[in-house]
């Protein structure tokens, strides 16, 4: 019973932490008037104790309702979850409001974090400074690489980045089209058509990489659909751009798996458990990752092992990660068709 009782209070701590972990992107949107009360400003103090020595914050932490109190030597920040980028967001808001000269000196010291990071290949990595895992690798995996576009594009165009130095923005333009070139450069090719991209890639070479021993070089179903939406959000869309998400759609239509869906159930252990069953009337669904070459399904347990059916990994895997979800669908049906008629593209 102890053990039980322990186990829900962890599962509750990790639940509260991974909330929390975007707090002050959600206080972003407050009014100016909160924002110069008393309460806001000990959020956005409270927001400033929290940042590293090198500029960034740390990942799945409530960075805004208590001050960190810890040796800052300790904090480990990341460009993973939201991190730093929300931070950044809620302290630019801070500073329009308040005018407090500690908002944008912090806010400073993020952004040439960021511009420090990228790579000479345009991508950045999940942490920086760098890692000698898989965090180094160029990081589509959880919109890590989009998110830090998103940003900079905002401080490079939007007027509520007007209290930046022209240089600034520049450097922060910049960037972006640096970025924008990278994910062009990492999208696979097959037979010469374009594709999608892994969820992360060598930052040299640009092929696709490992990450954690279940997330092998591949095509991704789910990261990439968030690569093609940052594309979409470009105003002027170069020939190139359009071509990549031409592609990229393309490929998704002819990945989509139809005919299944995932099912919970109570498998003979007595454990929590997914499993794969027909329905001819369930939704498309997309693989996480495609095997390069064949566009198969593939589906790795912790020992790395390449397997083509979800059955063949086991429970632990099965119910701790998303193998399939219907990733694609509101792009393919909603966002690309207003995609095209925005930018009056031939009817196909």
């Amino acid at each position: 019973m102890k053990l039980q009782l322990t186990v829900v209070c962890i599962l509750c701590f990790l639940l509260l932490s991974f909330s929390d972990a975007t707090v002050p992107s959600r206080y972003a949107k407050q009014s100016t008037e909160w924002f110069q009360s008393t309460e806001g400003r000990r959020i956005a103090d409270n927001v400033l104790t929290w940042q590293t020595l090198h500029g960034s914050w740390p990942k799945n932490r409530d960075t805004a309702s208590e001050p960190f109190d810890g040796n800052s030597d300790d904090l480990r920040g990341t460009f993973d979850n939201k991190a730093t980028t929300g931070e950044l967001r809620f302290l630019a808001r801070a500073f329009r409001a308040t005018n407090e000269p500690r908002y944008r000196e912090a806010f400073l010291k993020g952004l040439s974090h960021i511009l420090e990071a990228q790579y000479a290949t345009g991508g950045w990595p999940q942490f920086y400074p760098l890692s000698k895992g898989y965090h180094r690798h160029i990081t589509f995996n959880d919109s890590a690489m989009t998110r830090i576009l998103e940003l900079l594009r905002d401080v490079s165009e939007s007027s509520d980045y007007e209290f930046l130095k022209t240089e600034d923005r520049a450097k922060a333009k910049a960037a972006v089209t640096k970025g924008i070139d990278c994910i062009l450069r990492t999208q696979i090719k097959q037979e010469g058509k374009l594709t999608a991209w892994c969820a992360q890639h060598d930052e040299k070479t640009l092929e696709p990489a490992w990450a954690r021993s279940y997330e092998p070089p591949s095509l991704s179903g789910a990261e990439s659909v968030g690569v093609v939406r940052f594309l979409m959000s470009v105003e002027e869309p170069t020939p190139a751009i359009i071509a990549a998400v031409e592609g990229a759609v393309a490929w998704f239509r002819g990945a989509a798996i139809h005919g299944i869906r995932l099912e919970a159930f109570t498998n003979t252990a007595g454990q929590d458990d997914k499993r794969v069953v027909a329905d001819p009337d369930a939704g498309p669904l997309w693989a996480r990752f495609y095997e390069i070459g064949s566009n198969r399904p593939i589906f790795l347990d912790r020992d790395s092992v390449v397997r083509y059916s979800f059955a063949e990994i086991g429970q632990e895997r099965r119910t701790g990660y998303a193998y399939y979800g219907s990733w694609a669908t509101k792009l393919l049906t909603d966002a690309y068709p207003r995609w095209r008629e925005k930018h009056k593209l031939p009817k196909e």
